[in-house]
């Protein structure tokens, strides 16, 4: 099988990326390991960022988004019983995020896919990356019981942290940062309309909450707990009583219980990949690089390296210039380190370190005083969270 672009993994970033080089004119092959039902229904994020609207509206994948998505001008923070609003539009010029899940981008970007654009694999499992130094890179992969190869101009791996594409960078060729957080998050979804219309992050001395939301019925909520938690641990009636205890405010404001359908943890790391390329094979997303899920950036970084690699590729062929195909690792990982310092500093501010001290806890306070009170510090937060922009 031959190709112009070799895409591993149809998460949203591979799917975008076949999207966007469809609307260019440039052909792909996406090879997705898993089935067609598991890619729709898999639970990851829900924040899109201002920019990411723009993309998916671009590329004609906006019109379920723009009917059904929410969007949101701002989230209330709390602390010490308080509650303080930081106002997106009039911190960044009308700026906004939309609550809209992955699955949701997925099932859209994958309907456009198989109606309009290239092959759309499922069931594929990409077995290697071979010869990403020349100008022929091969994919190896196995589908319907037979394997095959695909040969591409390019290959770009959107395959996730686990997947084939990173390790396909010779030992020594590259650099990694990371960072491990000794607590996670205990996430559930609960049959219950959304306790507030924006979302709501608590820094409490029990440790950090967060109430989201997947749908106008569906809620999406959060408890820090130790990393190594079993979910299964937790009772229903423990986890709507932490959720009270930790969002109490002195209003008095309450929580409604619903039945939750799910719990799981979620471990907490940062992690980047340098450089994002390797001759002819391009990292994207979690191949190249993880946030905590506090900032909201996962997806959002993940659109934005694609978004670069479809304008670089579009770029080459029109003008012959390699400029900005050598650039992409560059131009990449300015956002992504501006997006790991937010979630980075979203993570330290709100969570409760095991062995924190007094002194600790009155910094974050000091810190959430601050953003309450200066118009700099809550444009600082609104401008990252609402996006920085693609260069």
């Amino acid at each position: 099988m031959r190709t112009t672009v070799g895409i591993i993994g149809a998460g949203p970033a591979g799917l975008l990326l076949a999207r966007l080089l469809h609307v260019a004119g440039i052909d792909s092959v996406v090879l997705e390991s898993r089935d067609r039902a598991y890619v729709e229904q898999r639970q990851r994020a829900g924040i899109l960022e201002h920019g990411t609207t723009d993309v998916l509206r671009a590329a004609g994948a906006g019109e379920r988004m723009d009917r059904e998505g929410l969007r949101h001008d701002g989230i209330e923070l709390r602390f010490a019983r308080r509650r303080h609003r930081v106002d997106f539009p009039a911190l960044t010029g009308g700026r906004s995020v939309t609550v809209y899940a992955q699955t949701e981008v997925c099932k859209d970007l994958i309907a456009l896919q198989s109606k309009e654009g290239g092959p759309l694999l499922f069931e594929a499992e990409a077995l290697a990356v071979e010869d990403a130094g020349t100008d022929r890179p091969r994919v190896p992969f196995r589908h319907e019981g037979r394997e095959d190869v695909l040969v591409c101009d390019y290959v770009v791996g959107c395959d996730g942290f686990r997947g084939v594409s990173r390790r396909a960078v010779p030992a020594g060729t590259g650099r990694v940062f990371e960072r491990s957080y000794p607590f996670g998050w205990l996430g559930v979804l609960a049959d219950v309309p959304p306790f507030h219309d924006e979302l709501v992050y608590a820094r409490h001395d029990r440790g950090f909450a967060l109430l989201s939301m997947r749908s106008p019925v569906v809620s999406r909520l959060y408890l820090q707990v130790p990393r190594d938690t079993d979910a299964r641990s937790w009772s229903d009636d423990a986890i709507w009583a932490e959720l009270e205890r930790r969002f109490a405010t002195e209003d008095d404001w309450r929580l409604e219980r619903g039945p939750i359908t799910q719990k799981s943890v979620t471990p907490m790391r940062s992690f980047v990949h340098e450089p994002m390329r390797h001759g002819r094979l391009f990292l994207a997303g979690d191949a190249a690089h993880i946030v905590p899920p506090t900032g909201a950036k996962g997806l959002n970084l993940a659109v934005g390296d694609v978004v670069t690699f479809a304008r670089a590729l579009a770029h080459r062929r029109l003008t012959g210039s390699a400029e900005l195909l050598d650039a992409y690792s560059a131009t990449c990982l300015r956002r992504v380190w501006q997006a790991e310092r937010f979630s980075h500093d979203m993570t330290t501010l709100l969570h409760r370190a095991p062995g924190g001290d007094p002194f600790d806890d009155r910094l974050q306070l000091a810190r959430l005083e601050r953003l309450a009170s200066s118009h700099a510090a809550g444009t600082d937060l609104a401008e990252a969270y609402t996006g920085f922009p693609f260069e």
